[in-house]
């Protein structure tokens, strides 16, 4: 029976803590971010089989929790700050021309910004003034004027996929 309440304080705790860490934090998770939900079960689980105090977990936990909201803070603040955390946007086509250095650093295949192309109604990469993979990883296009309006992919994770 003490699991059961065990989890279900630590079930509580990590509502309320994340509730208050606020929506932007959740909505799109940075790689911080990421990593700082993988490490939650890790640091938890041994205080729910009582092999380590259920409040060194917690205080875990919430340590984690503060710097997710201090990070948030102060990207929030410093758009340096910003940059080095989430990461700046990249151009990888511009007025119909695929920039090959800036798609390798990036890692995207031109059949990924074709595939874009195709699902905002574009044929040809001389309709796309610009292709742009967003610092939160989706990829805008941009028509040439008279071509329709931008488009964003979002990631299969923002899909439900």
């Amino acid at each position: 029976m003490e699991i059961v309440a065990r989890v279900a304080f630590v079930y509580v705790f990590l509502a309320a803590a994340l509730r208050v860490i606020g929506k932007r934090e959740l909505s799109s998770l940075s790689p911080f971010e990421l990593v700082t939900l993988m490490l939650i079960p890790e640091i938890v689980s041994q205080a729910l089989i009582r092999e380590a105090s259920l409040m060194n977990a917690l205080a875990g936990v919430s340590t984690l929790l503060v710097l997710v909201f201090l990070t948030s803070v102060v990207t929030h603040l410093s758009p340096k700050a910003s940059r080095v955390v989430d990461g700046s946007p990249t151009v990888l086509v511009a007025k119909g021309r695929i920039l090959e250095k800036a798609c390798n650093r990036e890692r995207i295949q031109p059949e990924e910004i074709f595939s874009e192309m195709h699902k905002s109604g574009l044929e040809h990469l001389s309709q796309v003034r610009w292709a742009i993979l967003e610092a939160d990883g989706d990829l805008t296009i941009i028509p040439e004027q008279g071509h329709g309006l931008p488009v964003a992919r979002t990631r299969d994770r923002d899909a439900g996929l």
